[in-house]
């Protein structure tokens, strides 16, 4: 399937697509800071963790290939299951609470933002996030999806964050051209990865990961 014909077979696209306009919108408008949108995209990241976390418990049949935990490659069963979800919950936890203690320091705090304006950004993520969750959950479970690939990919849809700072070393943190690079940046991936989490979820035969690196667990 190529990506155009999973856009148009995929409507979940569509409202992440209209969810971050609106958040582009907004930010514009009111001429947010960056580190006021990262704060929006904060509380999506960590309904992206939430709405994973479901999805790695959700799966039935999944493949543990080039995934190992202790150096061992798992048989794939719903105690590996149990405990790849746990393991996410913690990392992905952890990793958010010290991004928030970030955000929150930049500009002593001072967060920018409209009631109105976060709420609705906010809303608009998580209605979105339900929405494909509950869109995607009968497909995906058609399929034989790699257990450690369903773990990584909430990481990839938050690296445009991470880029950002990078760039906000060079331009103003309320410069318009530093907001439009994130918020653009920030969408495109956004749009590209949930493409591919989901084609990659729905691969025909179980076994191989789209992405070549292996993933490792460590006891905990």
């Amino acid at each position: 399937m190529t990506i155009s014909d999973q856009f148009r077979s995929d409507r979940s696209v569509v409202p992440l697509i209209l969810s971050n306009l609106l958040t582009m919108a907004w930010a514009l408008f009111e001429s947010w800071r960056i580190v006021d949108v990262m704060l929006v995209y904060w509380v999506q990241s960590v309904v992206i963790g939430y709405y994973n976390y479901h999805g790695v418990m959700d799966v039935k049949k999944f493949s543990t290939e080039n995934f190992t935990i202790n150096g061992r490659q798992p048989e794939p069963t719903p105690e590996t299951k149990k405990r790849v979800a746990v393991f996410f919950t913690l990392h992905y936890g952890i990793f958010h609470a010290a991004y928030l203690g970030f955000i929150l320091s930049n500009e002593a705090g001072e967060i920018g933002l409209s009631s109105l304006g976060i709420a609705a950004c906010i809303v608009a993520f998580v209605l979105n996030h339900r929405y494909s969750y509950q869109h995607n959950r009968e497909r995906d479970s058609q399929r034989v999806p790699n257990i450690g690939t369903i773990m990584f990919f909430p990481y990839a849809r938050i690296v445009p964050m991470h880029l950002t700072i990078g760039v906000a070393a060079f331009l103003s943190s309320n410069s318009v051209k530093a907001l439009l690079v994130f918020l653009l940046l920030k969408t495109i991936t956004d749009v590209i990865m949930h493409m591919i989490e989901h084609a990659n979820a729905r691969q025909k035969k179980p076994g191989k990961s789209s992405l070549s690196n292996k993933t490792m667990l460590m006891s905990h």
